[in-house]
């Protein structure tokens, strides 16, 4: 066909079912994605019933929204639908047979194209009207259109004036269409998901994670919502994409994204679709601050690496204590591992790159998430090395490099309180943790999340301080012995040489009704190891708690002691405690000289080489 040009381009434009006379049957038709769909010309598809429209393959990179074709709209002698990723509704038409669903990863999709494995004959592509020099942006989603353009013999564009016109590797000639439509429907839009208190408090600890300097991914969903407020704070904040979203603009909005420490395209974020509302779109309309490319580049592990501290976040819908994960299948634009294995991979290869999953403890209807195995859900991240950190409302843990007992311990940490006995028990019984493994059942509701503070002392020393938990086990041996026997004799007043792992379950299964732990790691966050500790154990009667501490060699002189005290000061004051006790041997100076320094009331008598310390803390 003869191709248009900018000085009749509007004269050509035609009506929607004159192009449908140039298909024929068996053709294939590529359709644009999600934001992007041409919806006049869709419509105008699957409402016609003509000779020609028979045995059609429609080709659409993910299923979104109303631009899926759903079990009333599809005729299965007319058309059959093929598709790399599933979302919202479209998993009724997939699980009916109705769509092939193409296992690729997102980044081979430009080379599937290329290759004419799928051999694309028509393509429908929704269209900014051109600029002065007669050229045209595609607006919110550029994904394969470039390759799919090459290849189609028929390239129809759909000109949408409502399409913001975006900036990057957006720009099409009017003359590389064959015909032109007008469109009489706004682009697709997506409401922001609505957000739940738990969810908040899942962004909250996927935000502790999150670094100054890192890159991230952003995606539709109510952990992204969730977490603009809780990352806003946060300095040269990079984002690459495969989405950009209206928290993702709130959150540059903030000034915490600066992309300055990202490369590609420093400077800008980078993304392949924009899924939001109107005012998006208008915020994007040629905003310099996002560069629009397509997934060769965005989704190719090799350039996502290139990010130092790229760090991949997704939402899961349900784990297993081994790190395995399932995706949601609705209500979630990726509902498998394929985009999301492109983006671990990157971040595995990227400079101090990290991965997060993030879901909370339950769902909706009160059922666990956190599973011994979630064999038989679909939609599965497999591949659990690739899990670094998991995070629900209880916390994060940590799994990197740990081994499978660890990680079975960490990730029932932060499973929901009353289904941490459970999951114990089948672990037991899988032989997947310690067959002896003890759980202290009161402590699972009492443990003091709130106890979660970073501060830096003497010599430019950071130390992160949190309540103890189970799984701190093995961190916690280690740390006993890189004690010296010296340190070991101040702590427990008698000489110990090992601490099996029957004494140190012991150790750290700390029933919080009755005591109090708080750990300090030293060292990159996932990575630290257990520098300090402080302990409060409380009377019998509730009046007195005796205090112990024991810090790395390393790290004495630095202060730390001192602001554990403090911690335990307030906390036996929570508890309604009148004093704080210790025994102190009269060689260990450092430690009187702790309980001096909280300037309280101090009674002090020396028994037999021992001190006997006792600090008032009720004023």
């Amino acid at each position: 066909m003869s191709k248009l040009n900018l000085a009749n381009w509007e004269d050509q434009l035609v009506a929607p079912e004159r192009v449908l006379n140039h298909i024929k049957p068996g053709m294939t038709v590529f359709i644009g994605t999600g934001p992007a769909a041409p919806r006049t010309l869709i419509r105008t598809l699957l409402d016609v019933d003509t000779h020609n429209i028979r045995d059609l393959e429609l080709v659409q990179l993910t299923v979104q929204g109303e631009t899926i074709l759903s079990l009333d709209k599809m005729n299965a002698p007319n058309y059959r639908l093929k598709s790399f990723f599933a979302g919202y509704v479209a998993w009724d038409t997939i699980s009916e047979g109705q769509v092939d669903l193409v296992p690729s990863y997102a980044s081979e999709i430009p080379e599937i194209i290329k290759s004419r494995r799928i051999d694309v004959d028509v393509a429908f592509i929704q269209i900014t009207p051109p600029n002065e020099s007669g050229y045209c942006s595609l607006g919110l989603a550029v994904d394969v259109a470039r390759e799919v353009m090459e290849k189609a013999s028929l390239v129809v564009g759909e000109v949408n004036t409502e399409m913001p016109f975006t900036l990057g590797d957006t720009f099409v000639s009017i003359e590389e269409f064959d015909m032109l439509v007008r469109s009489d429907r706004d682009p697709v839009t997506y409401e922001p998901a609505p957000v739940s208190d738990v969810m908040k408090t899942v962004a909250s600890n996927v935000a502790s994670v999150i670094r100054d300097g890192d890159c991230i991914n952003y995606a539709p969903g109510p952990l992204f919502e969730a977490l603009v407020p809780y990352l806003s704070d946060k300095k040269d904040l990079g984002i690459h994409s495969l989405y950009f979203t209206d928290a993702a603009a709130e959150l540059v909005n903030s000034g915490a994204v600066t992309n300055h420490r990202k490369s590609p395209f420093r400077g800008k974020s980078l993304a392949s679709y924009a899924l939001g509302t109107k005012e998006l779109m208008k915020w994007l309309h040629k905003n310099p601050l996002v560069e629009f490319q397509g997934i060769d580049w965005v989704c190719n592990s090799r350039f996502i690496a290139n990010n130092p501290q790229f760090t991949a976040i997704y939402e899961g819908r349900k784990a297993d204590i081994l790190g395995s994960v399932a995706f949601p299948i609705r209500g979630s634009v990726i509902t498998g591992p394929t985009e999301g294995i492109d983006f671990y991979k990157g971040a595995e290869a990227s400079r101090d790159g990290n991965t997060i999953v993030a879901l909370p403890s339950r769902n909706d209807r009160g059922e666990p998430n956190i599973m011994v195995s979630i064999q038989n859900y679909g939609n599965q991240l497999r591949l659990r090395e690739s899990v670094h950190v998991m995070v629900t409302e209880y916390g994060a843990a940590m799994l990197k490099w740990r081994p499978l007992r660890e990680r079975a311990q960490a990730i029932i940490d932060i499973a929901h309180p009353d289904d941490r006995e459970k999951l114990i028990k089948e672990a037991r019984d899988r032989k997947i943790i310690y067959p002896n493994q003890i759980y202290v059942t009161r402590s699972a509701h009492l443990y003091p999340a709130h106890i979660s503070y970073t501060k830096t002392f003497k010599g430019d020393k950071t130390v992160r301080f949190r309540a103890m938990k189970p799984s701190d086990e093995e961190s916690m041996r280690r740390f006993f012995y890189r004690c010296s026997r010296e340190m070991v004799f101040y702590r427990f007043f008698y000489s110990i040489k090992t601490m099996s792992h029957d004494k140190m379950q012991e150790y750290v299964n700390v029933d919080y009704a009755k005591e109090f732990s708080v750990v300090g790691f030293g060292g990159k966050k996932g990575e630290g190891k257990i520098i300090a500790e402080a302990r409060l154990v409380t009377s019998d009667d509730g009046d007195m708690g005796e205090v112990a501490f024991l810090i790395d060699e390393e790290f004495q002189g630095a202060g730390i002691g001192t602001y554990l005290m403090d911690l335990l000061i307030v906390e036996g004051r929570n508890r309604g405690l009148r004093s704080l006790c210790a025994q102190v041997l009269s060689d260990n100076q450092p430690m009187i000289k702790v309980f001096e320094k909280t300037g309280l009331p101090l009674e002090s008598r020396l028994e037999s080489g021992v001190y006997q310390v006792s600090i008032t803390i009720q004023k």
